[in-house]
């Protein structure tokens, strides 16, 4: 199982993750309200301003403070130091 770093030591199954979005859309607002009210939404800011939601294959939705180009990023330099793992042992 891949984990990534979302933040404070927070970390998410990458096998999980489904899209990784912007908060600033009228529809994912509505999405985090839902969430919220449901019981689903998981907040990894610490009190810090929300700058990407993560949506899993769980219907749970995690904001993080990190930006989606960062958590986007981490999900593959985990991808890539696998792959370079699997090349070394061949």
């Amino acid at each position: 199982m891949k984990l990534i770093n979302i933040g404070f030591g927070n970390m998410v199954s990458a096998s999980r993750v489904v899209a990784i979005v912007s908060p600033e859309s009228a529809p994912i607002k509505r999405i985090i309200q839902d969430a919220k009210e449901r019981g689903n939404l998981i907040d990894a800011t610490h009190g810090r301003r929300t700058r990407a939601v993560i949506i899993t294959d769980s219907d749970h939705i995690i904001l993080t403070y990190l930006q989606s180009e960062t958590v986007a990023n981490r999900v593959n330099e985990d991808e890539e130091l696998l792959e370079d793992e699997v090349e070394e042992d061949e």
